[in-house]
């Protein structure tokens, strides 16, 4: 036995060779692959990829896999097999997932345009997209907060806006931040879908949306921007010639000085004008729990007038902060039966 011999680990020649062997396989499906393309044969290509995601992520080759998912995708997509191309997003979905998020958030945020490209690539009968589209949202919550990143939703809903998709669209661009920009749109929809009389519900349902997602300054973005450019509100500052537009102006005062009594006289000064809209008062319970601490109702579920991913996004966060307030409630009622035990 040589010196080389003895110094080298037990089995690093069997794992060298396995090594090599995978190696070899991996370099024998990539030539097929590109020859199955070349010559249009794309259930085959296909096949392959899916052969060549299991071998890199059981191996956790996961970049190398991200990689060729990803430039996949890009060349079924230009070879209109639409079908293909959305089952290697999934996969792509798949691999993040199982790589996990990096600690630096560029590489984590580099897939949100990435995702916004295939998605648009892919057309509104292509089957898989609302599965790929909700999977990716439900990523981007892992890794970019509560919502998914503001910058996939507004790539989002910019692809079912280009469709004529106006509802799905409204619910991503609810979620994007960009309060001008959903002022826009909400000109918009309401000049192409609503009726006249109806010009201040579109603005009122959608800014306690935003509150009630705690997100006041899209809300006052928007606000400022539908009040500002819709041809028409009657007045275009305050005071408004629609009441519930009056509402919203004061509510936000309302907020900066967190006066409750105040909060619950506007309320009922207004009440005729919000039963107009049965959502309304579940909004309205929810920003006096955040933006005034009011004793928390018990929120029931109904017709809120969501549908889609934003609807199960908005009543996930309904249910959450119902779970909230009742932790919240809890050391209070644990004080109220002490001082009982001890009179």
């Amino acid at each position: 036995m040589t010196t080389a011999d003895a110094e080298r680990p037990v089995g690093s020649g069997s794992s060298s060779s396995s090594s090599t062997a995978n190696q070899r396989g991996v370099s024998r499906v990539l030539a097929k692959l590109s020859h199955s393309l070349a010559e249009g044969e794309f259930y085959e290509a296909h096949m392959m990829y899916r052969t060549l995601y299991f071998r890199y992520t059981a191996q956790k080759r996961y970049q190398d896999c991200l990689d060729l998912l990803f430039d996949g995708a890009q060349k079924l997509i230009e070879k209109e097999q639409e079908g293909s191309a959305a089952d290697l997003c999934l996969l792509l979905v798949d691999t993040l997932e199982k790589r996990g998020p990096r600690p630096d958030d560029t590489d984590n945020f580099e897939w949100v345009p990435r995702f916004g490209a295939l998605i648009r690539g892919l057309s509104a009968t292509t089957v898989e997209r609302e599965t790929l589209i909700h999977r990716v949202v439900k990523w981007s919550t892992s890794v970019h907060g509560q919502f998914g990143h503001p910058v996939l939703h507004k790539l989002i809903a910019h692809v079912f806006w280009t469709e004529g998709n106006i509802e799905s669209a409204r619910h991503h661009y609810l979620l994007c931040q960009d309060g001008s920009l959903c002022g826009r749109v909400l000109i918009e929809i309401s000049q192409s879908k609503g009726f006249h009389k109806e010009v201040d519900l579109f603005l009122v349902q959608a800014v306690l949306q935003q509150l009630s997602l705690k997100d006041r300054k899209t809300a006052d973005d928007m606000f400022s921007e539908y009040t500002r450019y819709h041809p028409k509100i009657l007045r275009h500052e305050f005071p408004y010639k629609e009441p519930l537009i009056n509402f919203l102006y004061f509510l936000f005062r309302l907020i900066d000085t967190k006066s409750v009594m105040g909060f619950r006289a506007l309320r009922k000064l207004y009440d005729p004008s919000l039963k107009r809209d049965a959502s309304f008062h579940k909004y309205l319970t929810k920003i006096g729990v955040i933006y005034f601490d009011e004793q928390p109702e018990q929120v029931h579920a109904g017709p809120s007038g969501l549908g889609g991913m934003f609807g199960d996004i908005f009543n996930q966060l309904m249910q959450g902060f119902d779970e909230e307030d009742e932790v919240q409630s809890r050391p209070q009622r644990q004080r109220q039966n002490a001082n009982s035990e001890l009179d």
